[in-house]
């Protein structure tokens, strides 16, 4: 009998390694976070991007492997905008037997008309992106919703907000939308970026580049990026030991009045005890993207 594959050729072999590392990081933030349980019904939103095709294989994958029982439907916003190849993701999902669905949305001529020339376009893309996935999750009884942000996007959000907003905020593997409707997961929370490039690109997946608004950069986001890979390359590990850090909060060494009762601490004839707060809110205000 013949030698596996993974077992003959160094390139496959480091692509198995590659795939079980991520079915790994999948896994563990599934389990940690509590994202699938048994009888839900998952909805893999599907750009076509790398990171959504990602997404969608590795959980078909633990799927087949899970203890508990689940359903995953992918589903697509087509935003009408001219050029898009309406055609890739169904064939492809067909392909590979995967229940989906597309629901066709003419987003395009709105963030358009709205958004003057040569301003970014995706917040407004984002939120009406979003509040159409939302609804159609609503009227098509799904109990998760599963977003392909990975760990570098978590952690460019987290740069973002204390940098422009003065917040102390990330994306959270798990959150409850604004509206309180839908729970929102993000399975590749633990996944790199880079190991999510190369995966891809073994996979093949027919990926199509986000041309709504031209390739418009996000600035302040590249900037973070840039930051994160200069960090990455003098010091190898920092970015794993501050998304780390995100979740070993210690609120007592920090400033917030809200999250640690100061004004009670040393208060004369009062008891001098950490305040500790219940930690239920998986998510504030305005996480909800």
């Amino acid at each position: 009998m013949s030698a596996s594959v993974e077992t003959t050729h160094p390139l496959a072999s480091e692509a198995g390694k590659l795939a079980r590392r991520l079915r790994h990081q999948v896994g563990q933030a599934v389990a940690d976070f509590g994202m699938i349980e048994d009888g839900d019904k998952v909805m893999v939103c599907l750009s076509g991007g790398k990171d959504s095709y990602t997404l969608l294989d590795l959980l078909l994958q633990l799927q087949a492997r899970a203890p508990v029982r689940f359903e995953l439907i992918a589903v697509n916003l087509d935003q009408k905008q001219p050029g898009f190849p309406a055609q890739v993701l169904p064939d492809y999902l067909k392909a590979r037997g995967v229940p989906f669905h597309v629901i066709e949305q003419d987003t395009y001529s709105t963030v358009t008309r709205v958004i003057p020339a040569g301003k970014t376009l995706c917040s407004l893309c984002s939120r009406l992106r979003r509040g159409a996935l939302y609804s159609w999750a609503a009227d098509n009884g799904i109990s998760k919703i599963a977003l392909g942000h990975h760990r570098d996007d978590i952690l460019a959000t987290f740069f973002l907000n204390m940098f422009y907003q003065a917040q102390l905020k990330a994306m959270p593997p798990k959150l409850r939308s604004d509206d309180g409707r839908h729970v929102v997961i993000r399975p590749l929370a633990y996944c790199r970026e880079s190991d999510i490039v190369e995966y891809a690109a073994a996979r093949n997946f027919p990926i199509i580049p986000c041309n709504l608004c031209g390739s418009q950069d996000n600035l302040q986001r590249q900037a973070v990026q840039r930051m994160l890979a200069e960090w990455e390359q003098l010091q190898p590990g920092r970015s794993e030991n501050i998304f780390r850090a995100l979740g070993h909060v210690s609120p007592s060494q920090l400033a917030d009045r809200q999250l640690f009762d100061f004004a009670a601490l040393g208060r004369v004839g009062g008891p001098d005890v950490p305040y500790s707060p219940p930690r239920l809110a998986v998510a504030t205000p305005g996480d909800d993207h």
